[in-house]
């Protein structure tokens, strides 16, 4: 597959760096996640003179998959994968390791953690779980069946597939309606499925969105449900909870869903970190958990607000958590 100019940008960025020697090091402190706040966390980390290592499978987290985003402080609008890949680079102007694959345990021995991939173990004084999260899936019938073949959770990854097409948006929250105008640029109209009495997007967005719906390009369906797709080879038609306009059947060409976010805190169930009832990490507001040397920032936190901003925010603060803890052993 050929690569986008942003591939080729991120690509050469990236081997510019000797990221790992073959010698076993022993870290200060690594940092588990490449989003913007695994980004600002290793940044101020080694800005305070601690030995950094940053993991992560996706570079720029689910931000760098987002379309434009024009709530972060600075930039009036930007795309998301632009702005990830400008803290990425800022980050990288630092003396730091970087590890691009997937982690797989977390062990705490005495006063030390140790990190396992598959193939390779790390040692560190402290950790920041910086994970993120991930899209909620609806669990309904024909949701796996034609995942890739209509059904999506990205609509900037996927929507220049339904160009000129019909297709349904679930869910009823800002990111639900900021995608649906996304979809636009690219889709003939949008149904916006949403299960609550009423949607919840941002000022600026629901502007956008009642423009939209006065064009007649999105209709909105409020106190229903999506229960089941089918189709052929591809999504065909969706079958609703209860019916609309006399009819519980919408024949359309995709769904993209997005009904909230689940944290991706899996890898703290050995260590005995506190957790909330959604399994968000339970943090101060210096980011620190129940367990000493152990620190968690972002969307993986128990934290009201997830923005791309607190993220960053939240980073530095486990960054110089994580310093002072050092300090004192």
């Amino acid at each position: 597959m050929e690569k986008t100019e942003y591939d080729k940008i991120v690509f050469d960025s990236r081997n510019k760096y000797n990221y790992l020697s073959n010698e076993k090091k022993d870290y200060d402190l690594i940092v588990i996640g490449m989003g913007v706040s695994g980004y600002s966390c290793a940044m101020y980390a080694s800005r305070l003179g601690l030995n950094v290592l940053i993991i992560g499978e996706q570079p720029g987290g689910m931000l760098s998959l987002t379309g434009k985003v024009e709530n972060y402080p600075g930039f009036v609008s930007i795309e998301g994968s632009s702005l990830t890949q400008l803290l990425e680079n800022h980050m990288m102007d630092y003396d730091l390791d970087i590890e691009y694959d997937i982690v797989n345990k977390i062990e705490k021995k005495d006063k030390n953690f140790f990190v396992y991939l598959d193939d390779k173990t790390f040692k560190s004084k402290s950790v920041v779980l910086a994970t993120g999260s991930k899209l909620k899936k609806l669990n309904v019938k024909g949701e796996n069946e034609f995942f890739g073949k209509g059904v999506a959770y990205c609509a900037l990854c996927d929507a220049a597939f339904i160009k000129d097409k019909i297709v349904a948006v679930i869910g009823g929250g800002d990111s639900a309606i900021k995608e649906a105008i996304l979809i636009l640029e690219y889709a003939k109209k949008v149904y916006i499925v949403n299960n609550e009495n009423e949607i919840h997007p941002e000022h600026q967005n629901l502007k956008l969105l009642n423009q939209k719906i006065k064009e007649k390009r999105i209709e909105v369906i409020n106190n229903n449900e999506l229960i089941e797709i089918k189709g052929n080879d591809f999504v065909e038609e969706i079958i609703l909870k209860n019916e609309y306009k006399n009819s519980k059947k919408i024949n359309l060409d995709g769904v993209f869903v997005y009904i909230g976010n689940s944290p991706n805190s899996e890898l703290v169930k050995d260590l005995n970190v506190k957790l909330n009832k959604k399994n968000e990490i339970i943090i101060d507001e210096y980011s620190k958990t129940n367990i000493s040397g152990f620190f968690a920032s972002g969307d993986v936190t128990n934290f009201k607000f997830k923005q791309a901003i607190t993220s960053v925010s939240q980073g530095v603060s486990a960054a110089y958590s994580a310093y002072e803890y050092i300090k004192k052993l």
